[in-house]
């Protein structure tokens, strides 16, 4: 435990070297989703691959680097891309860069994806407001709490009934009738990759009442929920699950959808900064 803290505490001295100002919302860019990071002001970067024990992403689409700087006023800590369990990273270290986020003092986490779209209603370039997640990596087992509590952030067994934060759901329901974008709304599986899935698991996933589906995301919300964060997310509904297996999905086509779902995505987070 005070093994796995050290080494929060070390990335955080030397983002603090970097930018000195309070950092208020934390925002990870899925896959195809980082042109969001070019709007921000007044920035510093900082490549992951020089910040220790930070994982790397191995994955195309995902730029690798942090972006600090001022996004409508507020002071943001952007991830350009992030690590997936399926890279052979454990589930700490998929999540350190969130526990990072915490000491540095976020309060708020935005986090998006590349999902695809199980509800037949979706098409590729819908954005879903995320309402809540299916765990199904914590139902295996690989729940990134497993192991010694870290007393410092977060009770032993921590609440999940409000895992993605009400009002913050209302507000972006609001922004997005404001400034004309559709916006979905569902719930995100978490599974834990890399294979696409098999027309049985989409099957399974829709009867359980799944929405969209991706390798990513949910651990990351367990883990700021741990800690107290307020946690609002976004799926990029990339293309569209084939419950019959006649069609194949490519990463490809994720990056390609993403051109057209990150400027909706853009938009609707420029908006809720905005108001929260």
């Amino acid at each position: 435990m005070e093994q796995s803290l050290s080494k929060i505490d070390r990335i955080v001295e030397i983002i603090k070297q970097k930018w000195t100002e309070p950092l208020e919302v934390g925002i990870v860019l899925g896959s195809g989703l980082e042109g969001l990071a070019d709007s921000i002001q007044k920035i510093d970067k900082i490549p992951y691959g020089i910040l220790p024990s930070w994982p790397v992403s191995t994955v195309v689409g995902h730029a690798g680097q942090l972006i600090l700087g001022r996004l409508n006023q507020k002071n943001v800590m952007v991830m350009q891309g992030r690590a997936h369990f399926y890279e052979g990273y454990s589930m700490e270290e998929v999540t350190r860069p969130i526990r990072v986020m915490q000491r540095l003092g976020i309060k708020i986490l935005i986090v998006t994806n590349a999902a695809g779209g199980v509800n037949q209603s979706f098409t590729p370039g819908d954005v879903m407001l995320i309402t809540d997640h299916l765990n199904i990596m914590g139902m295996a087992g690989l729940n990134p709490l497993i192991g010694p509590n870290l007393d410092q952030f977060g009770p032993r067994f921590p609440d999940m009934s409000q895992a993605y934060d009400r009002d913050f759901i209302t507000v972006a329901r609001k922004v997005s009738d404001k400034v004309g974008i559709s916006l979905k709304e569902g719930v995100y599986a978490g599974i834990g990759g890399p294979s696409f899935e098999t027309p049985a698991d989409l099957r399974f996933l829709r009867a359980a009442g799944v929405d969209a589906v991706g390798m990513s995301t949910v651990p990351e919300v367990i883990v700021a929920r741990h800690g107290g964060l307020r946690v609002l997310g976004f799926s990029g509904i990339s293309n569209k699950a084939s419950l019959d297996g006649m069609t194949m999905t490519t990463h490809e086509e994720v990056l390609e959808a993403g051109r057209i779902i990150a400027p909706k995505l853009e938009t609707i987070i420029r908006e809720v900064l905005a108001e929260i």
